[in-house]
């Protein structure tokens, strides 16, 4: 007796099968064999095209005798194609935009058609010697120390001589891709004038065939080494070729199966079998040793290393607060007013903290602070420092007007305490520049000699005479009696 299906895959194989999907397609799709759809199909017989959502060929309702239902859309269907998108991608627009009602499988078919009808031709790429390195990562899941890991695999083959350098790493940050690079670079002995890589968020922030935005940091980094980025256009690995057959290489032929202690063993067979396996092979397009190829032509054409590394610094995007600051690890730093609600770059090396504007031209630096910690702030009175340096320094700024200031500053100070640092303030801003320091000098003078320490009344001794005041008496005057008229007065005569 024939093996039977549930009622429920029946009913599938139907109901795909009036989608228009092919008998190979269902049997993939519901995981049975082909011979058991054709079974319940029926061998041969068509679908019922009353009840089929794709119309056979040659009905009307399929467009015509041995026309395709896309045949309307064929302008629009070109126009998508050449701006690379797939067939499936194609179908979905035209149901969206265009109301089309029939199955993925029409459109499939007419692409393919076109494809056949008006190829793409592929022109192949090779570099001069030292010209290009092609970069790429791929994802392996080895043993590592005892449990399963993905590992990423930094690959960079140079061009010319397929000579290549192999890092495994855990993440695929910036700093990783950059040190990553940077050790290729080393084992090779010279820099490439351009790297080729893929739009990956450690390198590229907004991928644009034309005119890419590259992450700072790795724009610093090839500034560092001379080296040009060129990103390629999303989705299309034909133009880093190169590097794309030999991610499959060092899968299969270094990684696959292998079980390891740590990442530093896995970075340790790497080495080992770059250097007695890849080096060695006679490559299938050159038709020469890698190992020889490089050291006889291309080693020599590439640029000179740079005396020193690039430096090693933690970077992140941030925005101004309102009070004026950028937070960067739970610590506070002071960035220019005009920066306030805009973006910088922060860059940390450990010792120093540097912040750059979009244009990565430097606006401030300010010694790398503990979390919690602000580059500058404003204490109780107003001043940048804790009060007794406060104090202090308020009292050496009265002293520097003169000894009888600075007397009357440190008398102030240990009568009123912190309570005078304002009043030491307006000394100094304030009476200094509008009576001079002689009148200031004299005006202490006074009011230290007389005990009192208030600002009013330093002024009253500015606003008193500075000389003291004569008065004349008139001798003559017609309210004014001679002398002689008093005599009677008392008692006896004026002697002539």
């Amino acid at each position: 007796m024939a093996n039977s299906v549930p009622m429920t895959t029946r009913e599938a194989i139907k109901a795909l099968h009036q989608r228009g999907y092919s008998k190979r397609k269902i049997a993939r799709e519901l995981g049975i064999h082909r011979a058991t759809v054709s079974r319940y199909l029926g061998a041969g017989k068509p679908p019922d095209p009353a009840k089929c959502t794709t119309p056979a060929p040659g009905s009307e309702e399929h467009g015509g005798e041995g026309q395709s239902a896309c045949e309307p859309y064929r302008e629009v269907i070109e126009q998508k194609l050449g701006l690379g998108l797939d067939g499936k991608r194609i179908w979905q627009d035209l149901v969206a935009e265009h109301g089309f009602g029939k199955g993925y499988g029409s459109v499939k078919r007419f692409v393919r058609k076109l494809r056949a009808k008006d190829p793409t031709r592929v022109w192949r790429v090779e570099c001069g010697p030292g010209e290009e390195a092609q970069v790429d990562y791929g994802t392996v899941t080895n043993l590592v120390g005892g449990r399963k890991r993905r590992i990423q695999i930094l690959r960079v083959t140079l061009s010319h001589s397929r000579k290549g350098y192999t890092e495994a790493m855990f993440r695929q940050d910036t700093e990783s891709f950059i040190r990553g690079l940077e050790n290729a670079f080393r084992h090779f002995g010279g820099v490439p004038r351009v790297l080729v890589l893929d739009n990956l968020k450690a390198g590229v922030l907004k991928p644009d065939f034309y005119d890419p935005e590259l992450n700072p940091k790795f724009e610093s980094f090839c500034a560092h080494y001379g080296v040009s980025a060129l990103p390629t256009r999303p989705r299309t690995p034909q133009h880093k070729g190169k590097v794309e057959s030999n991610i499959r290489y060092v899968k299969n032929s270094a990684l696959k199966g292998r079980e390891f202690n740590s990442l530093a063993a896995v970075n340790s067979h790497l080495r080992h079998w770059e250097k007695t396996t890849a080096d060695h092979r006679i490559h299938g397009t050159t038709r020469k040793q890698v190992r020889a190829h490089f050291e006889a032509i291309e080693k020599a054409a590439l640029q000179d290393l740079p005396s020193d590394l690039f430096p090693s610094f933690v970077e992140a995007k941030r925005r101004g607060h309102r009070d004026g600051y950028v937070e960067f690890e739970k610590a506070y730093y002071e960035v220019p007013v005009e920066y306030i609600s805009r973006e910088v770059w922060v860059r940390s090396d450990g010792r120093m903290v540097r912040l750059f504007n979009q244009r990565l031209e430097q606006i401030a630096s300010h010694p790398k602070l503990e979390a919690g910690c602000f580059s500058k702030t404003l204490g109780c009175t107003g001043g940048q420092d804790k009060l007794p340096q406060t104090t202090r320094y308020w009292t050496r700024r009265a002293a520097e007007i003169g000894p009888e200031t600075g007397k009357w500053a440190r008398g102030l100070i240990e009568r009123r305490s912190e309570a005078g640092i304002r009043v030491l303030m307006g000394l100094v801003h304030q009476l200094h520049p509008q009576h001079g320091r002689e009148r200031l000098e004299k005006a202490c003078a006074q009011a230290r000699l007389h005990s009192q320490y208030r600002l009013a009344e330093i002024r009253n001794w500015l606003d008193a005479p500075s000389e003291q005041q004569t008065f004349s008496f008139l001798s003559e005057h017609e309210v004014i009696r001679d002398l002689s008229d008093y005599g009677g007065l008392v008692g006896f005569e004026h002697d002539n």
